[in-house]
């Protein structure tokens, strides 16, 4: 885990499997945010939603814990944590 948090990652969600359940936006509210469609997106780092469909957004350092951990935790098992390098998934139901 500490070597996963110490590499750049990137984070998209499956919006076909969101839950609209909301703990993504509880762990990281500067990563996630809802649309008006009710399921969740990323935002870049401007903080601006990207709300196209599996849009990824760079995690910022400080949030990687939290992206993780939303990503174990999402009910909809639709968070997709990657490095940044090279697109392995970290968290997420493609984990390895």
């Amino acid at each position: 885990m500490i070597e996963e948090m110490s590499e750049a990652l990137r984070v998209w969600i499956d919006q076909d499997l969101c839950t609209g359940d909301g703990l993504c936006v509880q762990y990281a509210p500067e990563v996630f945010e809802f649309d008006i469609d009710g399921l969740a997106y990323v935002k870049n780092d401007a903080g601006e939603l990207l709300a196209a469909s599996r849009a990824a957004a760079d995690v910022p350092e400080r949030l990687r814990l939290d992206v993780i951990d939303s990503a174990k935790e999402c009910p909809g098992d639709c968070i997709h944590v990657v490095r940044a390098s090279d697109q392995v998934e970290v968290a997420g139901p493609e984990a390895v």
